[in-house]
């Protein structure tokens, strides 16, 4: 039963993820460089901060859909117990001041195993991102 219930959460969250970071590949080539310096450094600026909002948000709201299912199946008694737990798990740092019950157990151990693949996976883009800019900017400079 858990693992019906844990494979679709991994399902929508990979989907979720990817969709996001669609979202926000779009949203940082509309912010293409012009010749103007000034304005390109701002504009790399609000991309990085952007693409770090971005994360923390697609983040944010795959932590939560984990902790509406605790609460959804009754594995915790409240929204708050769940949203402390999942983060916790979710980003494998596991307290474990809060756990779920034995046939829970391997639901949590999958949202970390997630969690952990969606936080590299979004460690990778946010350092491509980086990059991208790094480019632009050697692209910017005089020729010597």
């Amino acid at each position: 039963m858990q693992l019906l219930i844990a494979g679709p959460m991994v399902g929508i969250t990979i989907i979720m993820h990817l969709a996001g970071l669609a979202l926000l590949v779009g949203m940082i080539r509309r912010h293409t460089l012009d010749g103007d310096k000034r304005r390109a450094r701002m504009r790399q600026l609000v991309t990085i901060l952007g693409a770090a909002f971005g994360l923390f948000a697609l983040h944010t709201v795959e932590i939560w859909l984990y902790a509406a299912l605790y609460v959804g199946v009754h594995a915790l008694h409240n929204f708050d117990d769940s949203l402390y737990f999942s983060t916790t798990t979710y980003t494998t740092l596991g307290y474990g001041d809060v756990i779920l019950p034995k046939k829970w157990r391997l639901v949590g151990a999958i949202e970390s195993a997630n969690g952990i693949i969606l936080l590299g996976w979004s460690t990778a883009f946010f350092v491509s991102v980086i990059n991208r800019i790094r480019l632009f900017e050697h692209e910017l400079a005089p020729d010597d």
